[in-house]
């Protein structure tokens, strides 16, 4: 009869629940912190794309013979509104941060990193769930799209060929990140050189110098020690060339 349970019904869903609870996955949420940074972020996202929209519109009418100054005077307030929010969410999200103790300790690690400045911190911290979801850094360059391509000619590691399943704006963070790292950091500087000598081409060495800082990111917080320019980060394959060398991933 309808609104009653079937006997027989119950029973087959508990007989197929004990022959299979050993393939049972729990399912791990964040905790509440992270979960209120990842909506700061978010928001500060939509609040920078929505300036980055109305300033391509403005500097595009700007070079019309013709100007609205009504259109200028509306936009200015905008603008200086947008800034405004843009910072307080800012100034929120690192107070949240430096609220919890796991979070802070490994925001300051991070960023501890030459080239992985507040915002590709944070976004790390939100998408690996503080280091405890994607534990180690070969899931997260799996995640960001930025494994290591030892033996490719460059061809097919250029920007349209991101995975589909990768994270590409963790992804593209991390390459800006590796732009200040080569600029800014001795051992990514020698690095870039020494692949540029070898005619690796730009996208892949700046690939691999993405990876390179994922292993150092999962190094300092494993080992909870700030980074330090007199450890290098070698490639897995060179452990055994070199296993004297002092390392830190």
């Amino acid at each position: 009869m309808k609104g009653k349970s079937d006997p027989l019904d119950a029973r087959r869903i508990r007989e197929y629940g004990e022959r299979f609870r050993d393939k049972l996955v729990f399912s791990e949420y964040d905790e509440e912190s992270i979960v209120e940074l990842k909506q700061l972020y978010t928001l500060r996202s939509q609040l920078v794309k929505a300036r980055k929209t109305l300033l391509t519109s403005d500097k595009g009418r700007s070079h019309l013979p013709m100007q609205s100054v009504s259109v200028h005077n509306h936009l200015q307030p905008v603008f200086s509104g947008l800034d405004t929010e843009i910072a307080a969410v800012e100034e929120e999200m690192e107070a949240l941060i430096k609220a919890n103790e796991d979070l802070n300790e490994n925001y300051e690690l991070v960023t501890s990193i030459k080239g992985i400045g507040p915002v590709i911190a944070t976004d790390l911290l939100i998408k690996t769930g503080n280091f405890k979801n994607i534990d180690t850094a070969r899931k997260a360059s799996s995640y960001a799209g930025v494994c290591p391509f030892p033996n490719a000619s460059g061809k097919m590691v250029g920007r349209s060929k991101t995975s589909p399943f990768a994270d590409k704006k963790l992804k593209s963070l991390l390459y800006m990140g590796a732009k200040s790292a080569v600029k800014h950091n001795k051992e990514y500087k020698l690095y870039y050189q020494k692949k540029q000598l070898e005619g690796k081409p730009h996208y892949l060495i700046m690939n691999n110098i993405s990876n390179k800082m994922l292993r150092t990111v999962y190094s300092v917080v494993k080992n909870k020690t700030p980074y330090s320019q007199d450890h290098i980060c070698l490639d897995p394959r060179e452990r055994n060339i070199n296993s004297s060398t002092k390392k830190v991933a």
